[in-house]
């Protein structure tokens, strides 16, 4: 039912009958935006009773139990919440007993709402209510379009869902289908080439560019495997606990030949660390994992309880730590998110070489987030097969699951800022949620943002044949073909069943395929474990956003239209030459119409510093573009404190390459260090003694100046 705007008709009617109209309208709305139906007086707590507004874009539905159910599109809150308003009042129950028994309202969607006593009170605000019935809400992006709604389930919406379901199960596999065939078709001569080689008494990998620190390093491993075998046989001292003492005391908990498994904490075991896993609430019911990476020597691990949930509510500056010596200053917090269909496994992946083991013994506090549903979709109110459980794109990544993460950490570690490394995906989660339109305010909360591989435009690999053929579809079609749940939930079920070498080599072989990277810079030994840890679950409107004909893929940014960024290129002069020749006969009017660089600006004042590390041979996303955004003034509130281009570097490389910890990790490190704000209540991490403190304010003090000088340029 529709909001009513006809003010004569609503002021025709008594109080008392505009009280109870009122109810009708607000018990509706409720059950639409509901868990469940409340036929019958059933499930009363299951109703929705608010809808709040975590940012002006984001309105999360409370139930009358206080749970959270997923965003709703912008009209249906703002009703729900006007209706709420005209009715709200201490009213007792048994008015609403009264209430007209045809009125198709639910006694629990009514209760404590409506007496005509209530009704009489509000008559002066009658005119005010109405005008804000009619209000239209808040226009929302072009890059993320309202999300479909949902309701509760009943016989309809479950006939849609098992139609997609079905249709999906079968269309989706295809898909994958064809995509497996042609990622073997493809690889096809590369394995010729390596029978040749062998057959004529070539190695096949002698021309790798770390191919004798490859060896050295499976020589390594075989050497630990025996020396772990001799520890477990005899009590006395082997080579695996004195190659320990010469590693700062970090003795392996784990070892011998490598099962290769789907578990972190089993990884930094054989490292000498541990993890305890976090279940974090975000403010739209999501359960999401955060795994905690420590030293078993100096921290003491949580129960299970202390490591549960804590509610949706964000920053309330409460705050627990523990350390087995509280005489020892801490370790600075720092988290890490993880990019597209990957969880934060993939920075655990290397052995002592992996980044978020590297961090740890070097004296960080290291926290590993992951996106929600992941391994385990998990919410406190819906289920698997509920759709308003996969009804999210990257902005409820961003907006939600990052600020709980970053909130969960805080309360944890006791600070009041973390430092922040993400890589792909995650560094577009984080650009999207720091923007002036988004959450803002997040970026108080951090000292730095560490982009891995920045994903804030296109490269060229978004114009492949079967990236085209995705943004072609319309988006009911898409929904036929990929459902409207998880995205090729096939993926999960043969990571399941496929052993773990096959898995890991047709994981590789798959994704080489599709995102046109390679393992040359990998120690080529691991790589059955890196690809355990993906892909993940995601939902089919997540990778709508990145691949359909709406959002990403059609304007190749994330935060400007196509329009605008090109506009910005062309007065930049950043453009193709083609374009800056047609610019250059327009030049008289383009000078004209100029704006300040700073008036397209994403990011208010609110911002964290930036620090970006771009792989120069990456076709996934095109990092320069970012770089050159900065360069040219077009955020003047944003402060790079480090920049670099990698030229070989393709975009997993940034993570697993096996020169990363001299070419990446070390300066990640020294940057995380000299933006900490509380370096003289932290502990010194490793290999940092020299590295002096970033000068905020005179940095600051540049930008207020490149401000005001695009101002003045207007």
């Amino acid at each position: 039912m529709g909001l009513r705007t006809d003010h004569h008709s609503a002021g025709s009617q008594p109080s008392g009958a505009a009280t109870v109209h009122t109810a009708v309208e607000f018990a509706q709305q409720a059950e639409k935006l509901s868990l469940q139906t409340t036929q019958d007086n059933e499930h009363p707590e299951t109703v929705a009773v608010e809808a709040k507004f975590v940012t002006p874009q984001d309105p999360v539905i409370v139930t009358a139990d206080g749970n959270r159910l997923p965003p709703v599109p912008l009209e249906q809150a703002h009703k729900l919440n006007i209706l709420k308003e005209e009715l709200n009042g201490d009213v007792p129950t048994e008015e609403i007993s009264q209430l007209d028994d045809n009125a198709q309202a639910s006694p629990s969607a009514v209760a404590g709402f409506g007496s005509p006593s209530y009704a009489h009170s509000k008559a002066k605000q009658k005119s005010e209510g109405s005008l804000r019935r009619s209000m239209p809400p808040t226009n929302t992006h072009p890059l993320f379009p309202p999300l479909p709604l949902y309701g509760p389930p009943s016989l309809l919406r479950d006939i849609q869902c098992w139609t997609f379901r079905v249709s999906s199960f079968f269309l989706s596999a295809a898909f994958l289908g064809v995509i497996v065939l042609g990622a073997l078709f493809t690889n096809i001569p590369t394995v010729c080439m390596r029978t040749w080689k062998r057959l004529t008494l070539q190695d096949p990998d002698a021309q790798r560019p770390f191919y004798e620190e490859e060896i050295r390093r499976q020589n390594t491993r075989k050497e630990q495997e025996r020396s772990w075998k001799r520890r477990k046989s005899q009590g006395e001292k082997t080579p695996d606990r004195e190659r320990a003492e010469g590693n700062d005391d970090y003795v392996p908990t784990e070892g011998g030949p490598d099962p290769v498994v789907c578990d972190v904490g089993y990884y930094a075991r054989r490292v000498g660390l541990d993890v305890e896993e976090f279940q974090v609430q975000t403010e739209d019911g999501f359960i999401i994992d955060l795994w905690h990476v420590y030293d078993p020597r100096e921290y003491t691990r949580l129960n299970d309880q202390e490591r549960s949930y804590r509610g949706p509510e964000l920053f309330t500056g409460d705050n627990r730590k523990r350390l087995r010596d509280p005489s020892q200053k801490r370790k600075f917090p720092v988290l890490l998110m993880h990019g597209l269909l990957q969880s934060s496994g993939a920075y655990c992946v290397n052995d002592d070489d992996s980044l978020a083991f590297y961090l740890c013994k070097s004296g960080y506090d290291v926290w590993l987030g992951n996106n929600r549903c992941g391994f385990k979709p998990k919410h406190v109110l819906l289920d698997y097969s509920d759709p308003r459980m996969w009804c999210w794109n990257i902005r409820q990544m961003g907006v939600f699951d990052l600020s709980a993460l970053v909130s969960r950490v805080l309360f944890e570690t006791g600070f009041e800022k973390i430092g922040l490394i993400c890589h792909s995906q995650g560094t577009t989660e984080t650009f999207v949620a720091l923007a002036k339109e988004q959450r803002p305010e997040l970026g108080e909360k951090l000292t730095v943002f560490c982009a891995l591989a920045p994903a804030a435009y296109a490269g060229p690999l978004i114009g492949k044949m079967y990236f085209k053929f995705m943004r072609v579809i319309s988006p009911s079609l898409f929904r036929l073909m990929f459902g409207i749940h998880a995205f090729i939930p096939l993926m999960m079920t043969m990571h399941g069943i496929l052993p773990p070498g096959l898995y890991g080599w047709l994981g590789y072989t798959v994704f080489s395929f599709l995102f046109d990277w390679t393992d040359t810079r990998w120690d080529r030994g691991l790589r059955d474990r890196m690809f355990q840890f993906a892909p993940v679950y995601v939902s089919a409107e997540s990778m709508r956003w990145w691949l359909g004909r709406e959002c990403f893929a059609k304007h190749k940014c994330i935060l400007a239209t196509k329009e605008e960024w090109r506009s910005e290129e062309s007065e930049d002069g950043t453009d193709a030459p083609l374009a800056e020749t047609a610019s250059q006969r327009m030049m008289p009017t383009r000078e004209h119409n100029r704006k300040p660089k700073g008036a397209t600006a994403w990011y208010n004042e609110q911002v964290c510093p930036f620090a970006l590390w771009v792989a120069g041979n990456d076709d996934l996303v095109d990092g320069r573009k970012l770089l050159h955004r900065f360069e040219r003034g077009r955020e003047p509130h944003v402060r790079v404190v480090h920049s670099k281009v990698l030229p070989e570097y393709e975009h997993l490389d940034v993570i697993w390459a096996m020169d990363a910890v001299d070419q990446i990790f070390q300066e990640v490190r020294e940057v995380l260090w000299k933006t900490c704000n509380v370096r003289d209540q932290c502990r010194t991490p490793k290999g940092c003694e020299n590295v002096a403190a970033w000068a905020a304010d005179g940095a600051a003090a540049d930008d207020e100046d490149a401000e005001q000088s695009s101002s003045d340029s207007a």
